[in-house]
């Protein structure tokens, strides 16, 4: 039996759209993994949206924030769509995802792009553009235009309105999503791609010349390559396995992630990973969750892709359970459950079965057992 002392903590909140439907299926994920692999989690449900404001006036009560704050991950599912229209912008803005990851400092936001050949006919690319396909977009998260002050929209002296943001980055904001970038490397092909736009931004100027600095100082037996963003959008669908690691800005970032979704099959696939600082205790702060977001149009219908979900679980097994082998166990009964023919209508071929959310699930997990049964076989 586990020490509940030495329990990790999960807090699991679905959110709204189709958040609670694909996150039900990562959560049947996880509750396999601590019955079956005796993974040490504690996983406690949360409530984020509309239900909860209706109760409580807050988008994000007290119950989810406690559960958040005391959580070593938290698996999330989305936010937006139809529901905000009933909640006022402020308690929008109190509880947002981007008030999260400033309050826990989830600072590095990993993005893996990786292309399974059995989605080839599905897949928007070309099947030979997207041979070999495996790379990670690092997307800084807690700084440049999102966070910038000043920030607003004003009306000018001659009567037409005017917005304004700020993109701005300092030497540490830069430095250590870098040292995130080639620390990761070195685990992978040792190499890095900095996307800015230098060649007219200033904040991309001190973004380059601060990642070339601690490259020379830190990180010199990792390659480094620099590329513009919009050159870098146009290699991500012309080329994108020249790409190992790339680390970026945050709105660089939030833009060529979802180009990178043409590179994997689809957006539902995308798992994600934001993590924070490490602390004095070697642990750090992470929210995993999908890169699809709410996908209203689809809400409610048992319909959307589990996959972007049940892989960001493993990527918690990974980064913060410290279990690269359960990680890699899951991995791989996703790639069986897809070689199989298992498909959501985002990822289906011209007539393939179209599996509900719940059966993507079942597939996965009936994969999972196929691959832990081998394994007992082989041990």
């Amino acid at each position: 039996m586990n020490n509940l002392s030495n329990m990790i903590k999960v807090a699991v909140v679905g959110g709204e759209g189709i958040g609670p439907e694909v996150t039900a299926q990562s959560h049947r994920v996880l509750n396999w993994f601590a019955a079956r692999r005796n993974v040490p989690m504690v996983l406690r449900e949360a409530q984020y949206g509309l239900i909860p404001y209706l109760a409580t006036g807050k988008v994000l009560p007290p119950d989810t924030a406690e559960a958040m704050d005391e959580a070593d991950a938290i698996l999330w599912g989305a936010t937006g769509g139809p529901e905000t229209k009933g909640v006022p912008a402020a308690a929008r803005k109190a509880g947002s995802l981007l008030s999260l990851r400033s309050k826990y400092d989830l600072y590095a936001n990993l993005r893996p792009i990786v292309a399974d050949p059995a989605l080839a006919d599905s897949a928007p690319l070309k099947a030979e553009v997207l041979r070999d396909v495996d790379f990670v977009i690092i997307r800084e998260l807690t700084s440049g235009i999102y966070f910038g002050e000043p920030r607003g929209i004003e009306t000018l002296a001659d009567g037409q309105r005017r917005g304004f943001n700020t993109e701005q980055y300092t030497t540490h904001q830069v430095r250590r999503v870098a040292r995130a970038a080639f620390e990761l490397a070195r685990t992978r092909k040792g190499r890095v791609c900095s996307v800015d736009k230098a060649n007219v931004l200033e904040t991309s100027v001190l973004w380059r010349e601060e990642v070339i600095a601690l490259h020379a100082a830190e990180f010199s037996d990792v390659e480094l390559s620099h590329m513009y963003v919009d050159n870098a959008a146009m290699q991500i669908v012309r080329q994108p396995s020249q790409f190992d690691v790339m680390v970026t800005g945050n709105i660089f970032g939030d833009i060529l992630s979802d180009c990178a979704a043409m590179a994997s099959g689809s957006l539902g696939m995308l798992p994600s990973a934001s993590l924070g600082p490490v602390d004095k205790f070697g642990r750090r702060k992470a929210l995993y969750e999908p890169v699809h977001g709410s996908a209203p149009d689809i809400a409610g219908r048992g319909i959307a892709n589990p996959l972007g979900s049940i892989l960001s679980v493993a990527m918690m097994l990974r980064l913060t359970l410290n279990r690269p082998e359960d990680a890699d166990l899951l991995e791989k009964a996703v790639g069986i459950a897809l070689a199989a023919g298992a498909r959501t209508a985002d990822i289906a071929e011209s007539g393939a079965t179209r599996l509900s959310t719940e059966q993507m699930g079942d597939a996965v997990l009936n994969a999972l057992e196929q691959v832990a049964s081998k394994e007992k076989e082989h041990a």
